[in-house]
């Protein structure tokens, strides 16, 4: 391999390895395996560490700790520690004892059983929508990329918020796309209108709640926007369901658009604790998807231990005090981050960044908070722009007052040492 393009490893990220002109995809893993390496060498690869458990604490084994650690988690979506639920346990043991422990084809062809027409009836009634109006996939990446690979085609657009997930972007490359800068209705509405005659289908999208900072769309400016052009709505609201509304519907809830928004998106694999997505539509939508979905047609879905989400859907109602206990942690450890003097962003979820800025820095105080025993993520450029490189914590209903006192005890200690004041 001779390397006609040179990368310094010191400042790259993983974006630069995408795509090395001249190199083959053999060259290319190879390079990459060598900048990894290095990451190792010099203490910067701060991901893929092997964890054991799910909850508010973990055993983690890393280069940074000597030996396997018990460490206060902050790297979970199972905002409510429903995979650990006794009682969402019992159901996914019953429906793996009756059902065996796959699905055997796709749901075109021998895949759907009458466990997945159940999930699927409890989702429209958990939405309040017909019979007919939902559809699950085996992940969420697929529930928004599969769905929006069958609708939307070239003669189409959609128009989306930069911050949106990637599964997203991916479901998106068989049509026009128009990206508007986070929230920024004066953006939108110039999208909204320079489409509104170009294009068949004028699709938005919008995160409910977005994954990095934690903060919530602007629903109701958005719908209005949206319907005044003639456009349709996608909500991706995977970290709202279940976690956020008066009744746990999520984001959608709390703008009181359940009822108006034309495709919602979820998954299974956080609030509800297991695996999986879903589409909430038309009936006349979802059975589209369930015959033009690659997904549907050419792929496995879900098990039968996804008999667990159908006593985990009837928690939300039947023991809401999670969600009381998970809102409590918010307000209790955003206001010790206020305190300390960090940089939160306008976080209104469980999803709570400390935002540094410098790459380096963040990946040091990443280090130094496993070290004395508090996981949380280190993200960085691709994940974020350069500038907006930071610490990612997730909070859950299972944290107690005394996990979040140690992780607030520890940044603070570590300001002494490393600033935890974001780079301007």
């Amino acid at each position: 391999m001779e390397i006609n393009e040179h990368i310094d490893f010191a400042t790259a990220s993983f974006k630069e390895f995408e795509n090395i002109a001249g190199f083959d995809m053999m060259d290319t893993a190879k390079y990459f395996h060598s900048y990894i390496n290095y990451m190792k060498e010099n203490q910067h690869l701060n991901f893929r560490f092997i964890t054991q458990g799910c909850g508010p604490t973990a055993i983690v084994s890393s280069p940074f700790l000597e030996q396997p650690t018990e460490c206060i988690s902050l790297v979970s979506n199972d905002y409510l520690n429903f995979s650990q639920h006794p009682k969402i346990k019992a159901a996914a043991i019953a429906g793996i004892e009756k059902y065996g422990t796959g699905a055997g084809a796709s749901p075109l062809i021998g895949g759907h059983h009458e466990y997945h027409v159940a999930l699927e009836e409890k989702l429209c009634k958990f939405f309040n929508r017909p019979e007919g109006s939902s559809i699950v996939f085996t992940t969420g990446y697929t529930a928004n990329s599969s769905t929006l690979l069958s609708l939307l085609k070239q003669e189409d657009c959609a128009i989306v918020d930069m911050e949106v997930h990637a599964s997203v972007y991916e479901g998106l490359l068989n049509t026009n796309v128009k990206r508007f800068p986070h929230n920024s209705m004066i953006h939108l509405e110039r999208a909204l209108a320079d489409a509104e005659n170009k294009f068949r289908t004028k699709l938005v999208i919008i995160d409910g709640v977005y994954s990095q900072n934690g903060d919530l769309a602007t629903m109701d400016e958005i719908y209005t926007l949206t319907r005044k052009y003639g456009a349709y709505l996608m909500v991706d609201d995977a970290h709202g369901i279940g976690v956020m509304g008066e009744n746990g519907r999520g984001a959608i809830e709390a703008y009181n658009l359940l009822d108006k928004v034309d495709i919602i998106a979820g998954t299974l694999s956080k609030a509800f604790g297991h695996i999986g997505g879903f589409i909430v539509s038309s009936p006349e939508i979802i059975n589209y998807l369930r015959y033009q979905s690659r997904q549907q047609v050419f792929s496995s879905t879900s098990t039968p231990a996804s008999f667990g989400l159908l006593k985990a859907i009837d928690l939300i109602d039947e023991e809401p005090y999670w969600r009381t206990k998970l809102s409590d942690n918010v307000a209790y450890f955003k206001a010790g981050l206020l305190s300390l003097g960090v940089d939160i962003g306008t976080s209104s979820s469980p999803i709570i960044p400390i935002k540094i800025g410098d790459p380096i820095r963040t990946a040091q105080i990443s280090r130094m908070l496993l070290q004395n025993g508090v996981y949380a993520n280190c993200i960085v450029y691709p994940g974020v722009a350069k500038k907006d490189a930071r610490i990612r914590t997730s909070l859950m209903a299972t944290h107690t007052k005394e996990h979040l006192d140690k992780v607030l005890n520890t940044l603070e200690d570590i300001s002494k040492v490393v600033s935890l004041k974001k780079s301007r």
